[in-house]
């Protein structure tokens, strides 16, 4: 019972940041006994300090604050993309010690040239910072087996079978988690960003594909074996385009990427700089967004509207490319799945937002990956 009552009370921290000792007696449903007794612990190890608040308000002796200390574990986080991976070292609390990113051409992105990147640049960063790696999260954009870390096939990267967990854990001699980067950008969203304090949420990314990743009922929906998401390749348009997967008309091949920059009159595979750049543009004149991103408009509303009647969450938080598109556009999109949804209409309107994580949302969700064990052996 302590070590669970120690473990709960290290994940709010982690989570939550710091508060005063009555505060976490209250929120845990523990007695002030106790939780002195698991501060003064975590203490004595040097997991938490407990210091006087820089603001204080009323008369008397303030209450001390308990803070994680980031520096008592530190996590490396790994965010695969296909045209960058970015690292970073994640001290406990979610605080980033330390990043590094670098591109990624055909050659690197051969899997064997990742993990002897991912490794030589994640030791010369801790050296750096003098800290030491205690687990690893990784963030794919595949079908990622999660009991071994197994990416089962990421086609934008051309990897098919590539025992990536196993691999990285070996060279570094400690525990690797890999995940889907959609099911990990939910899991920073419902912790860190804008679904926080939402028990169902749904976040749906786009880079060059799309994918989702579900937050039910306070807890990520993973699937048999981990395979689950893949929103992407949900059939919205039998007449479209030819998908990578085998079918046709998958919603990423109307809202994705290239879709996108089809829509504003770039040619496929422009910089996403350009790309950010002439929606930026765009955004200033609502009526050109409603002319040149009406049919891209239309798309995303029929798949959202099938996400929010099958999932029915109470919220759905658009990242990565999404959130450069036009406030106008995003509004009108949220209208359009309230009028269109059954559900969204029975729960009063499922609200859509934008990520406040931006392109750390895979980033931060790898690394709350690799701090699940973590936080109960610290």
């Amino acid at each position: 019972m302590r070590r669970h009552n120690r473990t709960v009370l290290l994940r709010r921290l982690h989570v939550g940041g710091p508060c005063t000792r009555a505060s976490l007696a209250a929120e845990l449903g523990l007695n002030r006994s106790t939780i002195k007794a698991l501060v003064d612990g975590l203490a004595e190890s040097g997991v938490v300090e407990e210091r006087v608040p820089r603001q204080r308000s009323g008369a008397g002796r303030p209450s001390l604050l308990v803070l994680p200390q980031p520096h008592a574990a530190v996590v490396l986080a790994v965010d695969v993309r296909v045209d960058q991976v970015a690292i970073a070292l994640v001290g406990l609390g979610g605080e980033i010690l330390g990043r590094n990113s670098w591109n990624l051409r055909v050659r690197t992105r051969e899997p064997e040239e990742v993990v002897t990147h991912v490794v030589d640049s994640a030791v010369v960063l801790a050296a750096d910072i003098g800290v030491t790696m205690v687990a690893g999260g990784v963030s794919v954009p595949g079908v990622v087996r999660r009991s071994d870390g197994l990416v089962h096939e990421a086609p934008n990267l051309h990897w098919t079978d590539v025992p990536l967990g196993e691999r990285l854990a070996s060279v570094f001699d400690m525990p690797v988690v890999v995940g889907n980067d959609a099911e990990l950008g939910a899991l920073a969203e419902h912790l860190r960003g804008a679904a926080r304090g939402s028990s169902d949420a749904v976040y749906v990314s786009a880079d060059v594909g799309v994918g989702g990743g579900v937050i039910s009922d306070g807890s990520a929906l993973r699937g048999t074996a981990g395979y689950v998401g893949e929103l992407g390749h949900m059939m919205v348009n039998p007449a479209g385009r030819p998908c990578y997967c085998g079918s046709k008309g998958c919603w990423e091949t109307e809202v994705g990427e290239p879709a996108l920059c089809r829509a504003l009159g770039l040619r496929e595979g422009a910089p996403r700089g350009a790309v950010v750049a002439e929606l930026r543009s765009l955004a200033t004149s609502p009526t050109q967004v409603r002319e040149r991103l009406a049919e891209f408009t239309e798309w995303l509303t029929v798949g959202l509207v099938n996400v929010v009647n099958v999932l029915g969450p109470e919220l759905v938080v658009l990242g990565d490319l999404f959130t450069a598109l036009p406030g106008t556009l995003i509004s009108d999109v949220a209208q359009e799945v309230r009028r269109r949804s059954l559900v969204s209409r029975a729960v009063g309107g499922t609200r859509i937002e934008v990520s406040i994580l931006g392109a750390d949302s895979t980033l931060l969700g790898a690394a709350e990956l690799a701090f699940e064990p973590v936080l109960d052996a610290v």
